[in-house]
């Protein structure tokens, strides 16, 4: 096997997978297998987000044979979006960014449907039945609130949001904005297998992200410019400057 990095000068370039497009130390792709679902999943990245070294975009799509993944800021319909002639987005669910939270509202699920309002939407067990694809947006907090404000089909969608039983696995390695933040894979495998009621589906998709992590740590050990360690929180001194 060829080494992945080729050194110039004092600059060492090292090559990048064609289908995850991490570097080649960050790569797990050899191990996925794609798993058929009932369930259409959409990712929508920001061009912007840039974080390929810990990004799980490209690897959950890699895991679904009905996925797409598309990179933009804008699309006129979904049917556009998916490549397709034609798509209904009222049988489609988006995972939602609003305020509202699993932990504020009267119920023991995971997976909630909410109306226009945040509260419980009605008839739960029909309407997530109804569905028959997933929307992720992809990127940090503030760039997937520019997708969803960008694509006015959205709002026709479901809205979903999700509490999880437990923080991401990202842990240190990346910051959620929330408890309840998710990586695009742990997302898709709560959302897909809790719909489907396949827990196979999300004993898979972790078990390759933590693969995911796991390759990281050890990238950053031998080359920390790959794999760079998170940086400490700033302590803030909320004491007074002395004029």
């Amino acid at each position: 096997m060829s080494d992945p990095s080729q050194e110039t000068g004092a600059l060492v370039v090292v090559a990048e997978c064609p289908r995850c497009l991490k570097p080649l130390p960050l790569c797990i792709c050899d191990s996925i297998t794609p798993i058929e679902s009932r369930l259409s999943l959409l990712i929508l990245q920001h061009p912007q987000e840039q974080d390929r070294a810990l990004g799980t975009a490209r690897l959950t799509a890699q895991h679904f044979a009905k996925a797409v993944l598309r990179i933009g800021l804008s699309w006129p319909s979904l049917a556009k979006a998916l490549g397709r002639p034609v798509a209904d987005p009222t049988r489609w669910a988006v995972l939602y960014l609003g305020s509202a939270k699993v932990a504020d509202l009267d119920t023991d699920r995971e997976i909630v449907a909410i109306d226009r309002k945040g509260a419980i939407a009605d008839n739960q067990r029909a309407i997530l039945g109804h569905i028959e694809g997933v929307v992720l947006l992809d990127g940090t907090w503030s760039q997937a609130k520019a997708l969803w404000w960008r694509n006015a089909w959205m709002l026709k969608c479901q809205r979903i949001i999700l509490g999880p039983n437990q923080p991401s696995r990202y842990g240190h390695l990346r910051r959620e904005p929330r408890r309840d933040g998710l990586a695009t894979i742990e997302a898709a495998a709560m959302l897909i297998a809790g719909l489907e009621k396949r827990p196979d589906i999300v004993a898979t998709l972790n078990a390759s992200f933590e693969r995911m992590l796991a390759r990281y740590r050890d990238v950053q050990e031998t080359m920390p410019d790959l794999a760079p360690r998170p940086k400490p929180r700033q302590k803030r001194d909320f004491r007074r400057r002395r004029a």
